[in-house]
């Protein structure tokens, strides 16, 4: 087994809010064990390109209540292929790089499993993606932080739409999970949800509204983008076709739900599993994501860490459906 000497830090993907503080908290514990730390600019394409350099403790000062990722992100075509990963390779080496971690999602973990079987270098990975839809963790760096950015921009919503009399439809991220929408639903006190896992059809949804209550001021739908039904425009067309007295609007979160302050939350999930992952390297691991399970630190395989795309709590869509009579 070959000793962990310097460490290649990357994140790769979209970003989340709490990355930095995973950042911080992989510079400082590789420090605090003796380890160096190499920083990787725009994760796999800046390894290909070379877009490296030496990060010490005040390389991370005052970061962690930062959003974005101060590593910079982006996704590349190009390490998609052999010629590609096999430049990053020699990179890495240059570099004298004998282990990595990796921040980032489903794509992230498929890309660092194919380059540790080809080169054989130890990499664990940090799960950091809103979406939260990665098996192996029970919450991903930055979903926390989203749902509640959703919260905050709903409840402003819901006050315009009371003092207008409107019905709302909702769009959040979660084109292939619906975990956004449906936390933030149930939260929101919202009158219906729409997820890809449910496959609700827009029947139900005109069920909903036609059999709910009628002295109601507001009304919410939450619908996750790309919807199996269309997207949130799609959608308030067809409502507005058979509720023709509804003052329906249509507002779209797009990316101001990547962005803020983390929560603590995030903050303390990105600290414990940065901290575990240098341990983890330390102690020979390999080619696993490091996530909390029943809040214990757990390790799963990448080919294993992959997007859950069907598995939705039963019990949440029962609660929408109670709660919003």
């Amino acid at each position: 087994m070959t000793q962990v000497k310097n460490i290649g830090l990357f994140t790769s993907g979209g970003d989340a809010p709490g990355m930095n503080a995973a950042i911080r908290a992989v510079v400082r514990s590789s420090i605090y064990y003796g380890l160096s730390v190499t920083g990787i600019r725009r994760g796999f394409e800046g390894m290909i390109n070379g877009d490296m350099f030496d990060m010490n403790i005040k390389s991370v000062s005052n970061i962690i209540q930062r959003g974005g990722t101060i590593l910079k992100t982006a996704r590349s075509e190009q390490f998609r292929t052999e010629k590609g990963r096999q430049a990053a390779w020699e990179n890495l080496k240059k570099n004298n790089i004998d282990a990595l971690v990796a921040i980032g999602g489903d794509g992230t973990f498929t890309g660092a499993r194919i380059f540790g079987e080809e080169h054989d270098i130890p990499i664990l990975g940090l799960p950091g993606t809103i979406d939260n839809d990665l098996c192996g963790t029970d919450f991903t760096i930055g979903y926390d932080t989203a749902i509640n950015t959703v919260i905050d921009a709903v409840d402003k919503i819901r006050d315009t739409a009371e003092s207008h009399n409107r019905l709302f439809i909702v769009e959040v991220m979660g084109r292939d999970s619906g975990l956004i929408a449906l936390r933030t639903g149930i939260a929101a006190g919202a009158e219906t949800i729409m997820i890809p896992e449910s496959k609700t059809d827009i029947n139900a949804v005109f069920d909903r509204l036609e059999n709910g209550r009628k002295d109601k001021t507001s009304k919410i739908i939450m619908l996750a983008e790309n919807g199996i039904t269309g997207d949130a425009f799609e959608v308030g067309r067809l409502i507005k076709e058979r509720f023709p007295n509804y003052d329906t609007r249509v507002s779209i979160l797009g990316h101001i739900q990547r962005g803020g302050r983390p929560t603590c939350m995030d903050r303390v999930l990105a600290s414990r599993v940065g901290v575990a992952a240098v341990e983890a390297l330390m102690a020979g691991r390999r080619n696993e994501m490091v996530g909390l399970i029943h809040n214990q630190i757990a390790y799963t395989p990448f080919d294993q860490a992959c997007k859950h795309t069907t598995e939705i709590n039963q019990d949440f869509l029962k609660i929408v459906e109670i709660l919003a009579i």
